[in-house]
């Protein structure tokens, strides 16, 4: 019995765990998920400093034409200790330079003017003006970065602006991919009559790449039990294996029985979904395993809606949906009910709406209808029709298009 779309990634989702933490340095988070609460150590600013080249003054003692006396050099990373402002005095100053005793404003070195030793102000001065607090930003244990964030360059910023070189982030995982099939041949290998090149394997590796996961090329098992068994084996290893082909009802397609004999418990066999209805996923001492169609169109599109949201969670992301827009429809689309279909569309702004409109032949042997494809619309298992002019949802896989 097939399992609906939406219990089959509830299975998947509930079945697999956030990947061990490892540390790693600063220059190689990026794209990383953090493992663990990251708290200020220290107020920051640690001190009040200066946030322009300029002057320290008392701000009452800025009035128009009242000349101050130039007291004094803070230059940037050197101290103030020993250093006040006194009254009618100043004290000048460079940018982050902590600020002296005395000082409640800096004036900008471009409103003023110097004249025989003296220092004029030529704009008006207030209690505050340019001057950083010490722990404006953040004060010392504060939470500063939550645990299963993703990890960019302002949050890199941070950690090593607070001292850090290293952190704890979720492990990346490793995804072996196994092609199969005794028609496939590798790209740029002499292709005989009734073969194909083996292309599933490179699509799921750029995939897995782009999603921040290692890629384990298996290459390709024929179709029979001493191949597969050694090449599924050998995927085992790795955190977590996919298979393409061999998992339909066809007197060759032995994938589903391999793993069965290997140990692997299955969880699902066939997902009421169009592409991709022959997918299966089972565990192997908590191992995932992802068994997809190997037509082309149909591995992608269950790799996006099932296998995505797994590798996200394990390597720690909050967010492992990936989230829809609203869309509508430029002509009448219809399917039998049953199954929830994604449908290859182009979606345009107009400025005023989202437009979705079909991408091409959605016959899942029609690859190019994916590469002209920027999103995918998502039509319930219980709807026959969507008319042109409705909305429909679209999980988006490129960016939109202008008109």
């Amino acid at each position: 019995m097939a399992h609906s779309f939406e219990a089959a990634r509830s299975i998947i989702l509930q079945s697999v765990s956030v990947l061990p933490p490892e540390p790693v340095a600063l220059p190689d988070l990026v794209g990383r998920v953090l493992a663990e609460d990251i708290r200020a150590p220290w107020d920051m600013p640690r001190w009040n400093n200066s946030a322009m080249d300029g002057f320290a003054v008392r701000a009452e003692d800025c009035a128009a034409d009242q000349p101050l006396t130039i007291d004094g050099y803070i230059p940037a990373g050197g101290s103030a200790n020993g250093i006040t402002v006194k009254p009618g005095g100043a004290v000048k100053i460079m940018t982050g330079a902590p600020a002296p005793a005395g000082c409640d404003a800096i004036v900008p070195v471009e409103e003023t003017e110097e004249k025989d030793g003296k220092l004029f102000i030529t704009g008006r001065v207030r209690p505050g003006d340019h001057l950083r607090k010490r722990g404006e930003d953040v004060s010392k244990d504060e939470l500063v970065i939550d645990a299963g964030t993703l990890l960019r360059p302002p949050e890199i910023n941070m950690l090593a602006a607070l001292g850090y070189r290293t952190v704890a982030v979720s492990c990346r995982v490793k995804v072996a991919i196994l092609s199969t099939g005794d028609e496939l041949v590798e790209p740029g290998e002499e292709i005989g009559p009734a073969q194909i090149y083996n292309s599933n394997d490179y699509s799921i590796a750029a995939a897995v790449k782009e999603l921040g996961g290692e890629p384990v090329l298996l290459g390709i098992a024929g179709d029979d039990r001493e191949s597969l068994t050694g090449k599924i084996n050998a995927g085992l290893e790795a955190d977590v294996l996919i298979t393409t082909a061999g998992v339909s009802m066809g007197d060759r397609d032995l994938v589903c029985e391999v793993l069965q004999a290997l140990g692997v418990e299955r969880r699902f066999w066939k997902v009421d979904i169009k592409p991709g209805r022959p997918t299966a996923f089972g565990l192997k001492n908590g191992k995932p395993v992802f068994s997809l169609p190997g037509n082309p169109v149909s591995s992608m599109i269950t790799f996006d809606q099932f296998v995505r949201p797994a590798l996200l969670k394990m390597m720690g992301h909050q967010r492992v949906i990936k989230p829809s827009v609203k869309a509508v429809m430029q002509e009448t689309v219809t399917k039998k009910p049953g199954r929830v279909q994604f449908l290859r569309v182009r979606v345009v702004d107009d400025g005023q709406q989202l437009l979705a409109s079909s991408s091409g032949d959605q016959n899942t042997g029609i690859l190019r209808t994916l590469l002209r494809a920027n999103g995918l619309a998502f039509m319930p298992a219980d709807r026959e029709q969507i008319k042109a002019g409705e909305e429909v949802e679209v999980q988006m896989i490129a960016p939109v298009d202008k008109l």
